[in-house]
């Protein structure tokens, strides 16, 4: 019962591993300077 714990905590790390990395990656990628969206609510302006 042990090593299945041992493989269920390793598969949780590798699983936040990747999610951090997907996190980072988008936020990196992100384009710099001011982002204008039209929608229903109107018009928003947003400094990235």
């Amino acid at each position: 019962m042990k090593q299945n714990q041992l493989y269920a905590v390793i598969a949780v790390l590798v699983v936040a591993v990747i999610a951090l990395g997907i996190y980072v990656w988008r936020e990196q990628s992100k384009p710099s300077g001011v982002e204008i969206r039209l929608d229903q609510s109107g018009v928003s302006i947003q400094k990235n």
